[in-house]
């Protein structure tokens, strides 16, 4: 079965307010099973438009990415991080 991946790439807006969202997607995390594989960190942008950070999340499955994206848990968390940031939200099919 082929994993399941968050690929995300945000600019915080509001910083001081922006770990509210962290902690509500935590609880998302720990519920799906989601690991980190990059969060925050260096990176290069050698084309195209890039947000200041980057995350990638992995599932065991495509079918439960998008389970946790579509959870009640994750939904709570999307509204405050459209409050307190501008994301680009990917769900990618892995190997």
């Amino acid at each position: 079965m082929a994993k399941g991946y968050w690929v995300v790439h945000v600019t915080v807006t509001d910083p001081e307010n922006y770990p509210k969202y962290v902690a509500a997607a935590n609880i998302a995390l720990q519920k799906f099973n989601g690991k980190f594989l990059a969060r925050g960190g260096q990176y290069q942008n050698p084309e195209g438009n890039a947000k200041a950070r980057h995350i990638i999340v992995e599932f065991e499955s495509y079918e439960q990415a998008i389970t946790a994206y579509n959870s009640e848990e994750y939904k709570a968390a999307t509204a405050l991080r459209n409050m307190f940031g501008e994301t680009d939200f990917l769900i990618v099919e892995g190997q």
